[in-house]
């Protein structure tokens, strides 16, 4: 597997792929998650160097976007929308289930944003 180093990301095959990619589990991905994961443990890893993508391909990290106004795949957008949405649902389960530590306006407003940005994902 080659990359270069024009900007653009290379793909398996070697060739220049200019779009920009979500990654493959884009509703637990990005700056969000490693903030929480920073504040909770005190750590954090490095970003990774090259991630799998929503639409299968292995690109650099720096060619993946959690911005759906910055992500130029279209597979990756709808790959995207579906995670957002899916993961709304599971949240909102999330805050019904007894003992919950989420409460059902916590994950009720989770939800919404997620599917905010699935809504994001699917316009373009």
């Amino acid at each position: 597997m080659r990359y270069d180093d024009s900007g653009g990301g290379a793909d398996q095959m070697g060739e220049t792929d200019p779009h920009i990619h979500v990654q493959q589990r884009a509703a637990r991905a990005g700056y969000d998650v490693r903030g929480l994961l920073a504040s909770t443990f005190g750590l954090v890893a490095d970003a990774p160097a090259v991630v799998s993508t929503g639409c299968g391909r292995q690109v650099p990290y720096a060619m993946t976007s959690s911005r759906p106004e910055s992500v130029t795949c279209l597979a990756c957008r709808e790959h995207a929308h579906q995670e957002h949405l899916r993961f709304a649902d599971q949240v909102e389960q999330l805050g019904r289930m007894p003992g919950s530590v989420v409460t059902a306006d916590q994950a009720a407003l989770a939800a919404r944003r997620h599917r905010d940005l699935a809504q994001r994902f699917r316009s373009r």
